[in-house]
């Protein structure tokens, strides 16, 4: 009983951090289904998750990781998912930065107009780039769902994706200077 009246309590405080609210949902479950013992581990292994991504090498590392696959999707002729994993590259850098500057994990959204507006480099990015960001930003729904990617597909062609690309490593660059 003293263990929900603690978490009741974190959980009315408005201020509390979002991984806070994991830990909690967390112990009640893993308490309730699993055992006291089993939740000393998940805990840790969930702190240890949360405080790898609040680092935000990470996320540089996996935005990274997203440009260079954004390149063998070009190498391999599937263009729609070039746009798609550009866009996924410019998100996670711009999560990357939201977690370095606010110290705490980036809000679960994907709208890079929105994530650039959280950072505060709305006003310091330069008009081209702003282009290529909302350009970008459609492009992560496009290629999830299956009535968008008709339309899509019909569009997108080797030239059209490689300045694509080009022009994300241009954001990618600008981005990475801002962290």
């Amino acid at each position: 009983m003293l263990i929900y009246w603690h978490s009741n309590k974190i959980m009315s405080n408005v201020k509390t951090p979002l991984f806070v609210y994991i830990i909690h949902f967390v112990f009640i479950s893993c308490y309730n289904i699993l055992g006291k013992r089993i939740y000393y581990i998940k805990l840790l292994s969930l702190w240890r998750m949360i405080s790898f991504m609040i680092n935000d090498n990470y996320w540089l590392k996996i935005a990274n990781y997203d440009l260079k696959t954004a390149e063998a999707m070009l190498k391999s002729k599937r263009y729609l998912y070039v746009g798609f994993m550009c866009n996924q590259s410019i998100e996670k850098i711009l999560k990357g930065i939201y977690s370095d500057k606010f110290n705490q994990l980036p809000p679960r959204i994907h709208n890079l107009a929105r994530l650039l507006k959280l950072v505060e480099l709305g006003n310091d990015l330069p008009k081209d780039l702003l282009e290529v960001l909302n350009e970008l930003n459609p492009l992560n729904i496009a290629a999830r769902y299956p009535d968008q990617q008709l339309d899509i597909i019909k569009e997108l062609d080797f030239d059209y994706s490689s300045k694509l690309l080009e022009n994300t490593r241009r954001l990618f660059k600008w981005l990475k200077t801002k962290r």
